[in-house]
């Protein structure tokens, strides 16, 4: 490598030296190229030893590392120029040359190329046209984590501009295509991989919630008698809402299915890949009863007809608004929460976390990716849920077993009575217990145990022995048995022992 200043003569021929340096060197073909560099000599040194570390990487075959990489993007666009007409570097590595949307174009192509929806495709172009213009990113080198975080902020407005959940999608999008950008080879790494996101669950603009049993009765009830609207009968819409709530089905993929769609033998409903969030075909159950409501909707239609005729996207809140109406429903309650027809999705997961259905299988119906999302975002507490949970806490008005001891009514002082008591009844009394019949005297001592577990009542006295009540007929004479002989085997579950006050005084004074 030769780093030198070229000469030249002036108006009045005198020879004088350029300002800037030159560098000369031998390109992987052995060619000897020159490169103009810049009027201080050690950086022209320093260009040039870039340049001939490219060259020797070009020679071998390899890839440039990292901090190449960086040099070459960081280099001027006549540079980049130069080294790709000399087939020094590829057509990728002049990113930073190329404008943005152009890339973009690329991108947005690959999206389609992967089957992602049209509908997807068209928010991300959207959000990166919008993000490069505001942050005023034309090339590749004027991303600059610090631009966009100050462009969000001004949008977000202290709060009050746009929502965390939409500062999320701009960052998002962006960061894909900058991901994009290294992974096709057109940039060595992204500038916004430290950039974190929001959390959304501090600032939640539209908060849903789930109807009750009731509610949706109503709603059903309301709407099947209601005029048509948006082109849809009240009938229709009546089974439509049914559906969406015992399904969990989005309104986009409902407005998808067709009447073959619905299996009424297997009791399932598919969604097609291309209509499925998971871009996957998936298969939800229905109810046998809606079933039948469906199948005497879709009669007298083609299997290859629409299934029901939604109105478009903008209609759909008006529609079930003007439904809750009807049924003396508000849109947003009092909290503030809003009733639209994703809450229809909210009352499926609500209504299985009621039943009890294990969680895993009510993620499966909804086909969330993470239970989380099905426990945390779209389960909502019930009526009355809260009440029963605490009602079905302990008793803390019952004595504690130490309180047992000292008035003598712990299980195992019973325990000793009944075997005692057993004795004393004989033959008669083990046939009684044996037989498994309960009378009405059985039903009463049951409710007196439940009081206080020993205690006299119409002459009735009973004995409670753990779970286990052992009965015999009032004013039953037992006669003097070896206990032994009447110990029952420890499966055997008596149904109860019942004996006079009189034999209760007579064993207690034995």
């Amino acid at each position: 490598m030769r780093v030198f200043r070229s000469t030249y003569r002036d108006r009045n021929g005198k020879t004088r030296a350029t300002r800037r340096w030159y560098l000369e060197l031998r390109d992987h073909t052995g060619v000897r190229r020159r490169f103009s560099g810049f009027t201080d000599k050690e950086q022209t040194a320093a260009l040039g030893r870039q340049i001939e570390r490219l060259v020797n990487c070009r020679g071998a075959g390899e890839t440039p590392d990292v901090q190449l990489s960086r040099w070459l993007e960081s280099a001027s666009d006549n540079l980049r120029g130069r080294l790709l007409e000399l087939d020094l570097i590829s057509g990728r590595r002049v990113a930073a040359a190329t404008p943005l949307s152009e890339h973009m174009a690329d991108f947005i192509g690959t999206l389609k190329a992967r089957g992602r929806s049209n509908k997807y495709i068209r928010q991300v172009e959207c959000e990166l046209r919008r993000v490069f213009a505001g942050c005023r990113f034309a090339y590749w080198s004027d991303i600059s984590a610090s631009r966009l975080e100050l462009w969000l902020g001004e949008l977000r407005d202290g709060g009050v501009g746009i929502s965390a959940r939409s500062y999320n999608s701009f960052l998002k999008v962006v960061k894909q295509f900058a991901r994009w950008m290294v992974r096709d080879g057109r940039a060595v790494e992204s500038p916004l991989t430290h950039l974190p996101c929001l959390n959304t669950e501090t600032d939640r603009r539209r908060e849903r919630r789930s109807l009750e049993v009731d509610e949706a009765r109503r709603l059903l009830e309301a709407t099947a008698m209601a005029p048509e609207r948006f082109g849809m009968a009240g009938g229709e819409r009546s089974v439509l809402y049914r559906l969406a709530i015992e399904s969990g089905l989005r309104a986009g993929e409902i407005r998808t299915l067709r009447v073959d769609s619905f299996d009424f033998d297997r009791m399932t409903v598919c969604v097609r890949a291309g209509y499925s969030k998971r871009r996957r075909e998936d298969v939800v159950p229905i109810r046998p009863d809606t079933a039948d409501v469906l199948r005497g909707c879709f009669a007298d239609k083609l299997p290859t007809a629409t299934a029901f005729n939604m109105p478009s996207k903008e209609r759909i809140a008006p529609m079930l608004k003007a439904d809750l109406a009807d049924a003396g429903l508000d849109y947003v309650d009092g909290a503030g929460r809003y009733c639209d027809f994703h809450s229809l999705r909210h009352t499926t997961a609500s209504w299985l976390a009621a039943a009890g259905v294990h969680p895993r299988v009510a993620q499966s119906i909804l086909r969330h990716s993470d239970v989380n999302l099905t426990l945390s975002r779209y389960s909502h507490v019930l009526r009355g849920q809260e009440s029963g949970a605490v009602a079905a806490l302990p008793d803390l008005a019952l004595p504690s077993e130490e309180a047992q001891r000292a008035t003598g009514t712990d299980e195992k002082n019973v325990t000793c009575v009944s075997a005692f008591c057993l004795a004393r009844l004989g033959e008669k009394g083990r046939t009684l217990a044996n037989s498994g019949e309960r009378n009405d005297s059985d039903y009463r001592n049951d409710e007196i145990a439940e009081n206080g577990g020993r205690e006299a009542k119409n002459d009735v006295f009973e004995v409670k022995k753990g779970y286990e009540t052992e009965t015999g007929e009032p004013g039953f004479e037992p006669e003097l048995t070896d206990p032994e002989s009447v110990v029952l085997p420890l499966h055997y579950s008596p149904i109860g022992l019942t004996i006079t006050a009189t034999q209760a005084a007579a064993s207690r004074s034995c």
